[in-house]
């Protein structure tokens, strides 16, 4: 089974490559179902007061006649175990009756009013062959309705070929009713997709209102970002929704307070479970999320945060001073600021490398709810230094309590530097670059303080 998979997904990358992997919000989606209906010898059984099959064809009939002239819809229909007799147990029997194309309904229709019940219940193959029946089109929701009264009977696996498709965006999450179920039918069909139980035609019909709606409707949702006292206060943030077995990116919405002080309502296809990404910084993440055709959903993230940002007192020469900020005893940068912008983070602790000359790192900042946290920088001097030698090796240090902490290196073909440099105690070392021994090093001490100008003449 395992090599059957990988070449299930070898064979659909070009599929993928074509179909792209993001809906794009600015033009309609097109809806694409494919109904995948039971016609094995089963379907003869009683449901109520007819067969199965006789319901499935009016509730399908009266189903497609309420979706005719829904706009950016095609359907398709694919039957299997309706071409060859039970005692033949052939697995490969199963047939694209009707492709997708514009306005077929009429087709569809008459199509399955004249299906005929015969032989077994292959389920994986016809699923595995479903996904070559819909176009390489982007921009599109490829959904798959399958309507079975039985489980595999062809030893193929429904759960491993509908994730496959799934993972590779080929199809959403199928949907199955179950007609004239047992209760080995929810456990068989949980993996394959979302299972409905319809052991009465009411049932069935509700089943398939309840299914259809949420193949054509989107319903609402509201994202509450939760501050410290859990109010959903923050907002002015972009959040991404990706669907939870494909990846594919969904939707970004950027987070608002609307005119009445609440979240606003985003509205979200409910085929899909989603994890939701939102870009704070850094982001959080919701995994798991559901949401129901025709009701409010409340999605709610803690999300408290405060800001944080670096002034230099004074007047300063900084044309573009940055800094990195990582959370507290991590190496993962997080951000690299702007100090002439404030930013908001989640509430926490942080390090900060201030990307002056020298570096100045700030360890455990506190980052609390709506306020902003500020980290104050001693006003720059300015160091000038000429150099008289041809050319030169030359090392600028900071002294820390009698230890020298490399700053910066001098270029060597250059002969006059400027730079802009934190107050404290220095040396430069140097040496001509022509010079044969080590002894012919030489040093210069020296004091740079705020808002003034330190000369160094190397010779």
């Amino acid at each position: 089974m395992g090599k059957i998979i990988r070449n299930i997904l070898f064979l659909l990358g070009c599929f993928i490559a074509l179909k792209g992997s993001a809906q794009n919000q600015a033009k309609p989606i097109k809806t694409r179902i494919l109904f995948l209906l039971d016609a094995s010898g089963s379907m003869y059984a009683k449901l109520e007061n007819d067969s199965r099959i006789n319901v499935a064809k009016k509730l399908l009939s009266r189903t497609i006649d309420s979706m005719a002239g829904q706009a950016n819809l095609e359907i398709a229909l694919r039957v299997y175990g309706h071409t060859s007799p039970p005692n033949q147990r052939n697995c490969r029997d199963t047939r694209l009756e009707v492709p997708f194309r514009p306005n077929n309904f009429e087709e569809v229709k008459k199509k399955i009013n004249g299906i005929t019940p015969k032989g077994t219940t292959l389920i994986a193959h016809s699923l595995l062959q479903a996904s070559y029946d819909f176009p390489s089109e982007p921009n599109t929701r490829n959904v798959i309705i399958l309507i079975t009264d039985g489980i595999e009977e062809c030893q193929g696996d429904p759960c491993a070929i509908s994730e496959a498709l799934q993972s590779k965006g080929v199809i959403l999450k199928p949907f199955i009713i179950g007609v004239g179920s047992t209760e080995d039918f929810s456990k068989a069909f949980e993996c394959v997709g979302r299972y409905y139980d319809a052991n009465t035609e009411k049932g069935f019909e509700d089943a398939l209102n309840i299914v259809v709606s949420q193949a054509l409707n989107n319903t609402t949702a509201q994202v509450n970002l939760l501050d410290i006292m859990s109010k959903p206060t923050e907002t002015n943030v972009n959040m991404s929704f990706y669907d939870m077995n494909s990846g594919q990116l969904v939707y970004n919405y950027m987070h608002t307070i609307n005119q009445r002080g609440v979240p606003d309502t985003v509205q979200l296809d409910p085929v899909f479970r989603y994890r939701m990404v939102v870009h704070t910084i850094p982001p959080v993440v919701k995994e798991f999320i559901d949401v129901t055709p025709g009701k409010h959903t409340i999605i709610g993230v803690d999300a408290p945060q405060g800001e944080l940002q670096v002034k230099v007192e004074g007047l300063t020469n900084y044309n573009n001073l940055q800094f990195i900020v990582r959370k507290h005893n991590s190496t993962h940068t997080l951000h690299v600021q702007d100090a002439s912008v404030k930013e908001k983070y989640l509430v926490g602790k942080y390090d900060v490398e201030v990307l002056c000359l020298p570096r100045k790192i700030f360890s455990e900042v506190s980052v609390d709810q709506s306020h902003t946290t500020t980290i104050q920088l001693p006003q720059p001097g300015k160091l000038i230094v000429n150099c008289q030698l041809q050319d030169y090796y030359a090392d600028v240090y900071q002294m820390v309590r009698n230890e020298l902490t490399w700053v910066c290196k001098l270029p060597v073909d250059r002969r006059n530097h400027q730079l802009i440099i934190q107050p404290g105690d220095y040396k430069i070392i140097y040496r001509a670059k022509g010079s044969s021994r080590s002894s012919n090093t030489f040093e210069r001490s020296f004091k740079v303080n705020s808002g003034q100008a330190t000369n160094i003449l190397l010779n």
